[in-house]
């Protein structure tokens, strides 16, 4: 008999938030870390793009080098993480604290004790923890060196770092990610963000400029990472059976902004090259019909070697993970108003609200988004970023009434339970950045998304002292009734 009850969300759901060490972790020159990419971007702000530079600058502000200090503040806030009830903690390890450099032959002792720690410590609440093996910190040796992802030689220098961290957290990390946001290299954002590339080594770039870098260069050095992650797969498999692996995509809903076909046709095509493309390869193990196209109209030649092919097919990826924050539209008119978003903007929608920073905010989405992704996959979904990014005030008792984040949330858990009852394969959700910490696009404090607010601001002043937001007391009850108490 076919049971069409709604049972709600699994009593297994691995509620929890996520972090990237890049963002909040510190301590850049301690316990023998080397420099990694995000350590030479320098700080922004909405208007004034981040620059990165080929030397670090004295006087500049570098805002990855303390950020919120986990790395001295671990113990309290995986405690504050715990008091709301975190079944699960999405962080990263930090590459360059493995691998200095990133092509050492022997790791770095000092850098695998500090997450021993970290580890140690979310046991002992019963934290299960995610983790994201690259999150935007390709070791800045190894771009020196190879120029990051653009040479096939950073593959080994992974798959090394990959087994060292395998064996070492073998029985204490079950859930990993291989690389954080991997379509970011579809776009020019991505060059040195998620590659590590400098197109002009010796100069300086806007990291978030629209600059012609090449795409023949940007996807080549996604095929090194797509060979990177199905060995990072078998290998993990090989290790220990138990291990689960997944992709991470940062997925970029759009809809046609009219019912003209060009429009349907246009919007399409963006989803396609911009989230399938990286999800087909990783979860169905071979590139698509309309990525060769793609390739083909546009004198991409992606070189592979022999055994490529085959290395895709047997790295499969276990479950799918992706990063959910806004909508945009896609249109074939120029003049049509257009706006911003994560990684990529697109033509305004007239139907919906927008944050501070101009992300159009769009809970109705995420359904569609999960109905999207599990109809094509059938495997396991976590929505690990979700979140409102926003200036929060500090009142003269201490307390910060961010009900506009509650409000955000909220939506977009009754839409996760919309997807649920629709039949989609959802067993986890953790917020970005559940404590403040710097932002990736803009390297500033001001934009805020957590629970716990962390006292410093954009030129990094302040005490680095944590507080509770209302929205920590909220979605500790959210937690505690397994989204039904919204």
């Amino acid at each position: 008999m076919l049971n069409n009850k709604f049972q709600g969300l699994p009593k297994d759901f691995l509620w929890g938030g996520a972090t990237a060490a890049n963002q909040f972790e510190g301590g850049y020159r301690e316990g023998g870390k080397g420099l990694s990419t995000s350590d030479v971007m320098t700080g922004g702000t909405h208007t004034t793009p981040r620059r990165i530079t080929p030397e670090l600058e004295e006087g500049t502000y570098y805002p990855s080098h303390e950020a919120i200090d986990f790395y001295h503040h671990y113990k309290e806030d995986i405690k504050l993480f715990a008091e709301m009830g975190f079944k699960t903690f999405r962080m990263s390890i930090n590459w360059t604290r493995i691998f200095p450099n990133g092509d050492e032959l022997e790791p770095n002792e000092e850098g695998l004790k500090f997450y021993d720690d970290v580890f140690a410590e979310l046991k002992k609440y019963n934290i299960e923890p995610l983790v994201t093996i690259s999150h935007y910190e390709t070791p800045f040796g190894l771009t020196k060196k190879y120029n990051g992802w653009a040479s096939r030689e950073v593959i080994d220098c992974y798959v090394r770092y990959c087994n060292t961290i395998f064996n070492r957290y073998k029985d204490v990390v079950k859930y990993w990610l291989t690389f954080n946001e991997i379509n970011c290299l579809t776009m020019p954002f991505g060059t040195f963000m998620g590659g590590g590339i400098l197109l002009d080594k010796g100069g300086e770039l806007e990291f978030n400029k629209e600059i012609d870098d090449s795409r023949q260069i940007r996807f080549q050095a996604l095929h090194h990472q797509f060979i990177a992650s199905a060995k990072a797969v078998k290998l993990a498999h090989q290790i220990n059976t138990d291990f689960k692996v997944g992709c991470m995509i940062a997925y970029m809903t759009t809809y046609p902004y009219t019912c003209n076909p060009e429009d349907v046709l246009l919007a399409q095509e963006r989803d396609n090259l911009n989230n399938f493309l990286c999800s087909d390869v990783q979860v169905r193990g071979a590139y698509p019909g309309f990525a060769k196209r793609f390739f083909r109209e546009n004198n991409i030649e992606i070189k592979m070697e022999e055994n490529d092919e085959q290395i895709l097919k047997e790295g499969c990826v276990d479950f799918y993970t992706f990063s959910y924050y806004m909508s945009n539209c896609s249109s074939t008119d120029p003049e049509l108003e257009r706006t911003s978003g994560n990684i990529l903007g697109g033509v305004k929608n007239p139907y919906l609200k927008a944050s501070d920073w101009g992300w159009q905010i769009d809970p109705k989405g995420l359904r569609w988004t999960l109905n999207n992704i599990y109809n094509r996959y059938q495997i396991p979904l976590m929505v690990v970023e979700n979140g409102l990014g926003a200036v929060d005030k500090v009142e003269e008792d201490g307390s910060i009434n961010d009900g506009y984040r509650i409000d955000y949330l909220k939506a977009h858990i009754e839409e996760m339970k919309e997807a649920v009852n629709d039949g989609v394969e959802l067993i986890g959700y953790t917020p970005w950045g559940c404590i403040d910490l710097v932002s990736a696009s803009t390297g500033e404090m001001k934009k805020r998304y957590g629970f716990i607010y962390v006292n410093k601001d954009n030129d990094g002043n302040g005490d680095l002292s944590r507080s509770r937001k209302k929205s920590f007391y909220w979605y500790k009850k959210v937690i505690e009734s397994n989204g039904e108490e919204l």
